[in-house]
C-alpha cells in the first residue's frame, strides 16, 4: 500500500495529467480511424517516450492503450468500420442501432460498459496479477488449442439465419486464414506463385472490406428511390443507459469475467473474449434469436469483455514478461525502454513503476467516461453528412486504412475484393460474423493443434489428458450437441403431443 501512495504522489504533477489527456485525444483519434489500431497508436509514439521521463512516458502509453480500444466502437456504430477487431463481434448490433434512432443508447452503452470492463480489468490487474499468471501459464498448446474449438462455437451463436449458411461463411474465414506459410514447416500454401500471399491475408484490410465496402456497395447500386433514409440525430448518450445496465446486469458481470480470463492466456486477447462473451449472452438471453439485429441485448457483454480483456492481458505481461497479445507486446517493449523489467520481481525492485503502470490504467478508465463522450460528441457529426457526401469518404478511408497498415496496394486490392466477396454473401443471407471469427481464430486453431500433435508424437489422446484441456474439451462438445438434443427433444416432444 505504501508504495501504492508514492506511485500516486509522484503522478500528481501537471506533467503528468497533461500528458495523459493528450494521450487520450491521440488515442481516441487513432482508435477511430479505420486501420489505425491501438497497436500502431503506442508503436508510433515509441520515439517520443524515449525523449520521457519514466513515469509520465508510462502512464501515457497506458492511457492512449485504453482510449484507442475503446474509440474502436466509434466508427463500428456509426459507419459499420469496427475500429478494431474485438468491435467486429458487435458491430452488427451497434450500427442497426444507430439506424434505428438509438444512436444515444448504443454510442452510450460503449463508452459506459467499456469504462466498467476497463475498470474491472485494472482492478484485477492490481489485486490478483501473481496468482492469475500461474493459472494462465498452465495452458500449454492443448488447452490453447481447445480454447480455440471452443471459440468457434460462438459461430453457432454469432450466426443469424439457417446455420448451414452460418457453416459455410465459418469454412470461408477459415480458408482465407490458411493462405501464406505453414506455421510448422514454413512451406507456402494457397499462394498461387504470387509473392504478396506469402505472408498472407492481413487481417486489418480483410476486416475493413467485409464490413465497410458491402455498405458503400448497396448505396452505389441502390435505385435513387431505394436509398436508406438518413439516420437520425444521436440525441441524448446517457438516456436509457442506467436502466438497460439494470437489466443487463448478469451480461455486464459475464463480460467482465471472461474478458479478464481470456485476456491473460498469452495469445488470445479482446477478440477471442469479445465473441466468447457475445455468445455466451445469445445463448442465454431471452431474445437472443434478436441478436445481430440492432438490439442492445447483443452490446454489453461484449463490449465489457473488449475491454477487460486488455487489463487482463497486462497481467502475464507484467508478471512474467509474456505478452498476451499483439498491444502487449509492444507495451512491454516500453517497459523495456524506460527500465521497468517485467518479471516476478518486479513488485520489488520496480514497485513504484509497476504502480504507476496499474494506477495510470484504472485512472484512463475511469477518465474514458468524460473523454469518451466528448469524443462521441465530436464524431457523431459524421452523421449529418449527406450520403452521397459521406459514402466516398468512407471509401477513401477504407483505403487508406488498408494501405497505412501494409503499405502496399496488395493491401487495398485485398480490402476491395473481400469487400464484393462480403457484399455477395450478405445479399444471399450469409452472415460475416462467422467468417471473421475463423479469420481470428484460424491461425491459432491450426497452429496449436499441429505443435501439439507434434509434442504428443501423433497420440489423439493427449488432448485430453491434462485436467483444464478436458474441461474445455467436454465444454466444446457440450456446446456443440445442446442444438442436436435440444432438437431431437422437441421433435419426440411433439411426435408424443401427436400420438395423444
Amino acid at each position: 500500500m505504501e508504495m501504492i501512495f508514492e506511485a500516486l504522489r509522484q503522478m500528481a504533477t501537471l506533467e503528468v495529467v497533461v500528458v495523459m489527456l493528450l494521450a487520450s485525444a491521440y488515442g481516441l483519434t487513432m482508435g477511430a480511424i479505420p486501420g489505425l489500431t491501438a497497436s500502431m497508436a503506442v508503436a508510433l509514439v515509441i520515439p517520443i517516450a524515449f525523449f520521457m521521463d519514466p513515469i509520465p512516458a508510462l502512464a501515457g502509453v497506458m492511457t492512449l492503450s485504453a482510449m484507442a480500444i475503446f474509440a474502436g466502437d466509434l466508427p463500428a456504430a456509426l459507419l459499420r468500420i469496427p475500429g478494431t477487431p474485438a468491435s467486429a463481434a458487435y458491430v452488427d448490433d451497434a450500427y442497426l442501432m444507430v439506424r434505428k434512432g438509438q444512436g444515444g443508447l448504443a454510442l452510450g452503452l460503449c463508452v459506459i460498459c467499456s469504462a466498467i470492463g476497463g475498470v474491472v480489468g485494472a482492478l484485477v490487474l492490481m489485486g490478483a496479477s501473481p496468482s492469475i499468471a500461474r493459472f494462465a501459464l498452465q495452458f500449454s498448446s492443448y488447452e490453447k488449442f481447445w480454447l480455440a474449438c471452443l471459440g468457434l462455437t460462438a459461430a453457432i451463436a454469432v450466426s443469424s439465419g439457417k446455420w448451414y449458411k452460418g457453416g459455410i461463411s465459418l469454412m470461408l474465414g477459415l480458408a482465407v486464414a490458411q493462405v501464406g506459410l505453414d506455421p510448422v514447416s514454413g512451406q507456402a500454401r494457397l499462394t498461387f506463385g504470387n509473392g504478396d500471399l506469402i505472408g498472407g491475408l492481413a487481417f486489418v484490410p480483410v476486416l475493413i472490406g467485409m464490413f465497410a465496402m458491402p455498405e458503400v456497395l448497396r448505396y452505389a447500386l441502390a435505385r435513387r428511390e431505394m436509398q436508406p433514409p438518413p439516420i437520425q440525430a444521436i440525441g441524448n448518450v446517457l438516456a436509457g443507459v442506467g436502466a438497460t445496465l439494470r437489466r443487463l446486469k448478469g451480461d455486464l458481470v459475464q463480460g467482465s469475467v471472461v474478458g479478464v480470463v481470456i485476456g491473460v492466456i498469452p495469445g488470445a486477447g479482446a477478440d477471442i473474449a469479445a465473441y466468447i462473451s457475445y455468445a455466451i449472452s445469445k445463448r442465454f438471453s431471452k431474445v437472443g434469436a434478436k441478436f445481430g439485429t440492432g438490439v442492445p441485448d447483443g452490446l454489453v457483454s461484449a463490449t465489457t469483455s473488449n475491454n477487460s480483456a486488455v487489463g487482463g492481458a497486462l497481467i502475464p505481461a507484467t508478471v512474467f514478461g509474456i505478452p498476451g497479445d499483439s498491444l502487449t507486446a509492444i507495451i512491454i517493449g516500453v517497459f523495456f525502454l524506460k527500465g521497468l523489467n517485467p518479471g516476478p520481481t518486479v513488485f520489488i525492485e520496480n514497485a513504484v513503476l509497476i504502480n504507476t503502470v496499474f494506477i495510470s490504467f484504472l485512472i484512463a478508465n475511469i477518465l474514458m467516461v468524460p473523454m469518451g463522450l466528448l469524443a462521441i460528441s465530436v464524431f457523431q457529426r459524421v452523421i449529418r453528412v449527406p450520403r452521397y457526401m459521406l459514402m466516398p469518404s468512407v471509401l477513401a478511408f477504407c483505403i487508406l486504412g488498408a494501405f497505412a497498415v501494409e503499405n502496399t496496394q496488395f493491401a487495398v486490392m485485398t480490402m476491395l475484393l473481400l469487400g464484393i466477396v462480403a457484399f455477395i454473401m450478405e445479399k444471399y443471407g450469409y452472415p460475416l460474423a462467422p467468417a471473421i471469427l475463423g479469420l481470428v481464430l484460424g491461425p491459432m486453431l491450426e497452429e496449436t493443434f499441429l505443435n501439439s500433435l507434434i509434442r504428443a508424437r501423433g497420440d489423439l489422446t493427449a488432448f485430453v489428458q491434462r485436467p483444464i484441456s478436458l474441461t474445455l474439451a467436454l465444454m466444446t462438445l457440450v456446446i456443440c450437441l445442446t442444438p442436436l438434443v435440444l432438437y431431437l427433444w422437441r421433435k419426440a416432444t411433439a411426435a408424443r403431443v401427436q400420438a395423444t
